[in-house]
């Protein structure tokens, strides 16, 4: 069986290849792989120990041979001669007057097809665009529009952690994000602070907000009164790395301590006792059942 490798080319791009001629080969190591016409140039990320993830992708395609003197030095012609054509490519858009941003062009090693990714706002209409560069530049010609997420990913850069960009290193496909998923994680709602270089929001959002929601399922709402072995008081709001509710005294001046879900023994009774009280209705605790999971013992059928 032909060992199974990760390969990722110019703008992040990545995709699986077999090493059927058995070469010997590590991560990093560039290598010259089959395309959908001619040949392709990537590095090496990893490989592959079972083909379970790539389900659904296709069957992947050859590695060919391991990167020589002469591929990498085509490679470095063939990146400054995209640079070179994407000045060119700009320069054409704007003589047919179309509304497109050109973000990168990438040219096989063969030079048998040339894709220039590009960003637009609505639907374009470059055949004639297409026609033109053809006829310039002599090879197949590809416009593929993409979303602002792909740009970022194309572009790439760090985030607001100091890491390289998510969508750079790991992210396959980009997963449905929304304001609820920072909502969930008490994060404030500054588009500043929850927004990527792409400008729509973190990808990163997605990774904890599960763990969020559990511990809160654990606790009643912040603001809730409540009676715990420290005395009565209010929930202030929950730690989540800790698992423990912050309390304080009623007016919020006093700090009660920090108690886990299992040592509030009654949340109701509390409430009936401080009327003024913010008092949630929902998730309600039964008193015979916390106060004996409190003290230790099993909870009562």
């Amino acid at each position: 069986m032909a060992e199974l490798y990760l390969v990722e080319f110019k703008g992040s791009r990545k995709g699986y290849f077999l090493n059927k001629f058995y070469h010997n080969l590590k991560d990093a190591d560039y290598v010259v792989t089959q395309a959908e016409r001619g040949e392709e140039i990537g590095r090496v990320i990893k490989k592959i120990d079972s083909e379970a993830g790539v389900s659904g992708e296709g069957r992947p395609k050859t590695i060919l041979r391991p990167a020589g003197k002469e591929d990498m030095q085509l490679l470095e012609e063939r990146n400054q001669r995209d640079n070179e054509c994407r000045t060119e490519v700009i320069q054409t858009i704007r003589r047919h007057g179309l509304e497109m941003k050109v973000v990168d062009v990438e040219t096989q090693l063969d030079g048998n097809k040339m894709t220039i990714y590009f960003t637009a706002d609505h639907r374009v209409d470059f055949r004639n665009l297409v026609k033109e560069l053809a006829s310039c530049y002599k090879t197949r010609i590809e416009l593929r529009q993409i979303g602002v997420r792909d740009e970022a990913r194309r572009i790439g850069g760090f985030g607001v952690c100091g890491l390289k960009q998510c969508c750079n290193s790991f992210i396959k496909e980009f997963d449905p994000i929304t304001t609820q998923h920072a909502r969930d994680q008490d994060l404030p709602m500054n588009p500043a602070k929850i927004s990527g270089n792409c400008g729509r929001l973190l990808c990163c959002l997605k990774f904890e907000v599960d763990s969020y929601r559990e511990i809160k399922r654990l606790f009643p709402s912040p603001g809730t009164p409540v009676r715990t072995e420290e005395g009565d008081g209010v929930i202030q709001r929950i730690d989540i790395f800790n698992e423990e509710a912050i309390i304080r005294t009623e007016d919020g001046v006093t700090f009660r301590g920090r108690v886990g879900s299992f040592e509030i023994i009654d949340r109701k009774q509390a409430a009936r006792d401080n009327p003024g009280g913010n008092s949630h209705g929902n998730g309600q605790r039964n008193n015979s059942e916390i106060g004996n999971r409190s003290q230790g013992d099993a909870p009562s059928g």
